[in-house]
Parts: structure tokens; C-alpha cells; sequence
């Protein structure tokens, strides 16, 4: 059991029976009362964010979620497919629960798939991808002196600012938090 001081961001809590993963908390206390946790969270299951304020003496559950090792297949419609590195088999789950990670999938790689009661309900990707340029303008010879940067097209379709010395073919290493370019591989 969670109490209130313990509910950070990337914690999973159970709230009325379903899986949540606290995005953000806040701790306050106002004079001459219990201290407070205001909260935004995720459900698991459905992808709804849902906020939550929670007071001094409240205790949560902590939601089993597990991960599995998992390798991304290909995208039809709106179901994304993947596939258990162990046991083989695949599985789908939907474009609202993928959510902003699909700017990183690409057909082969790699991550970790939310499993909660032998189900998954989520997936967590690296905290880098490497990507390939396939689209961008040319840059031109001696045009670095200001260290500009242009619009490249990635293979995944996300759209990055670039160094002006990246060239289409290059690869190149997103953050997948704040969706920059860090380095060319």
C-alpha cells in the first residue's frame, strides 16, 4: 500500500479496481490540515486521464503490472501489432493506447509491453530511438556558421529539427521525451 507522500510520477496504483499510472503529482499542505497529493493519472486500460486529489491518511493499492519484452510488427488501421519475445505470440493494441509512441515504432524494434493481470494494456519505449532521415533539404557547404537547424522527415513520419550537416540516409538519435535530436549515429 502506497501512502499519499509515496505517489510519485511513474508509480501504478489501483483506483476503484482498474490500473492507473500516475503522469504528475503535487504535494500540499495548507495551514492547520492534512497534507494533500493532487494528481494526474493515466488508466491503463482505456488510456482516460484522470485527475485526483487525494488527503493525509489515504492509502492506495499497488497495481501488479508487469513488462514483457516485446518487438514491434507492423500497424493496420488503428491496431498496432506486436510480438512476446519469449512465448511468440502476438498481440494488438489500439492507436489511443500507443498514443504519442508511435513517432518512435518502427517495423523491429524493440520494447517493453504493460502487462496487468496477464493482459497488456500499455507500452513503454526506450528513452532514445534511432531513426532514419528520409526526407530533408540539402545543406549547404559553409552554411553552419550561425549552427542553424532545418525540418527533417524521419522514418516513422515524426518531423524533427536537425543540424544543418544531416543529410537524407543519415541516422539519427531522438530523445523520446522531449521528441529532439541529439546525435547523428
Amino acid at each position: 500500500m502506497y501512502t499519499i507522500a509515496e505517489l510519485k510520477q511513474g508509480r501504478a496504483v489501483v483506483v476503484d479496481g482498474d490500473p492507473y499510472l500516475i503522469t504528475w503529482s503535487q504535494f500540499g499542505k495548507a495551514a492547520r490540515q492534512g497534507g494533500v497529493m493532487a494528481t494526474k493519472m493515466k488508466n491503463l486500460k482505456t488510456g482516460a486521464v484522470i485527475q485526483k486529489t487525494f488527503q493525509g491518511n489515504d492509502k492506495l493499492e499497488q497495481a501488479d503490472v508487469g513488462y514483457l519484452k516485446v518487438q514491434y510488427l507492423y500497424a493496420s488501421g488503428d491496431a498496432y501489432t506486436f510480438m512476446d519475445l519469449n512465448s511468440y505470440d502476438q498481440f494488438d493494441l489500439s492507436a489511443d493506447i500507443i498514443g504519442d509512441a508511435s513517432k518512435y515504432l518502427v517495423e523491429g524494434s524493440e520494447c517493453d509491453a504493460m502487462v496487468f493481470e496477464n493482459n497488456p494494456i500499455g507500452i513503454r519505449i526506450p528513452a532514445t530511438a534511432e531513426l532514419k532521415v528520409v526526407e530533408t533539404i540539402p545543406g549547404v557547404k559553409g552554411d553552419t556558421a550561425t549552427g542553424g537547424t532545418k525540418p527533417a522527415t524521419l522514418e516513422s513520419g515524426l518531423t524533427v529539427n536537425v543540424p544543418l550537416f544531416i543529410n537524407e540516409g543519415d541516422t539519427v538519435k531522438i530523445n523520446t521525451d522531449t521528441g529532439d535530436y541529439m546525435e547523428r549515429i
